[in-house]
């Protein structure tokens, strides 16, 4: 039987899904690449079943949607759909989907990460090892402790909780502000709920951000809330870019309002080569890498199979996102 053909970004190609990944998607459907369907759009817009959207590479506007008339459903690697109009989507009978949970771990764990590399200076310490040109270290090179420290957790969704977990492995005092108090979770790691964020921004050694972006969330650490920190205190961004005022943070990293910042995220991505956060001394930046891991990223490329699969086959996707 003839595969369905879905439209995607070419694998292997900038912002594409991974060519090793290739084999589990051709094992049932035969992939478009978004530049072939430029060249050809005529003849091969009737036979796209499905749009796979990974990175946000593929654009899919309203001019897209009038160009495939038997599209069935958008499929998202990733949790996150803000580039997605999801609305105008579904206007056009078509589904979208999305990968959830399968991220949870490996984003929890780059916020560890980030903030172990940041507190005890690891960047600066390899570089020291590279380029040193006496054995005297300088007093600057000292870190502060994880074990022991407060943290505070924006956002006690899934990811939220598993970065608690794992701060309960350092003995860390963990606070969280969440729209919705989660006394199941707040018992599991023994968490205290703030329910203002204000309070939780006062007493943190480590604040990080673990909240989806909406209308709500733009910009929901800004100047004010940062001048609420711990002059020792360090910021870490899991979420999106945008959740961060990121002008307002260059500001408070250059005057030493807070100690550090350790992002996952920025907007843009990746940000611009000279932009002044990246010249700030005190600031780790990753091109927003949390997922990226080959076992996260080979689960998710299934669960998006999975997903087109059910709907061309009539049945109700496991991860349908509705709005």
């Amino acid at each position: 039987m003839e595969k369905p053909c879905i439209l995607a970004t070419t694998f292997g190609a900038p912002r594409g899904i991974y060519k090793c990944f290739a084999p589990v998607v051709e094992k049932h459907f035969t992939i478009i690449p978004h530049e072939t369907f430029l060249l050809d759009q005529k003849n091969l817009s009737e036979q796209i079943k499905a749009v796979f959207v990974w990175g946000g590479a593929l654009k899919v506007d309203r001019g897209l949607m009038q160009s495939l008339p038997n599209l069935k459903v958008v499929v998202n690697g990733g949790v996150g759909v803000d580039h997605l109009d999801i609305p105008m989507i579904n206007s056009f009978g078509v589904k979208v989907c999305n990968t959830p949970h399968v991220v949870d771990n490996a984003t929890a764990d780059i916020g560890m990460g980030l903030m172990l590399a940041s507190a005890r200076k690891i960047v600066e310490g390899h570089h020291y090892s590279l380029t040193h040109n006496n054995e005297d270290m300088p007093e600057s090179s000292m870190g502060m402790d994880v074990s022991g420290a407060t943290l505070g957790i924006i956002g006690m969704g899934r990811i939220g909780y598993k970065v608690a977990r794992r701060a309960q492995g350092f003995d860390m005092k963990i606070l969280y502000h969440n729209r919705n108090r989660r006394k199941e979770e707040e018992r599991a790691v023994g968490a205290m709920y703030c329910a203002n964020m204000e309070d939780l921004l006062q007493q943190s050694d480590f604040v990080m951000v673990v909240v989806n972006l909406s209308l709500a969330t733009q910009k929901l650490i800004g100047a004010k809330e940062l001048a609420m920190m711990k002059p020792t205190s360090t910021l870490i961004n899991i979420s999106r870019g945008l959740v961060v005022d990121q002008d307002a943070l260059v500001e408070a990293l250059q005057k030493k309002v807070i100690r550090a910042a350790a992002l996952d995220v920025t907007y843009p991505e990746p940000l611009p080569i000279g932009h002044p956060l990246a010249a700030l001394p005190n600031v780790i930046i990753l091109p927003h890498i949390g997922t990226h891991s080959v076992e996260t990223m080979q689960i998710m490329v299934e669960k998006m199979v999975t997903n087109a699969l059910a709907v061309l086959g009539g049945n109700q996707p496991p991860d349908e996102v509705k709005v």
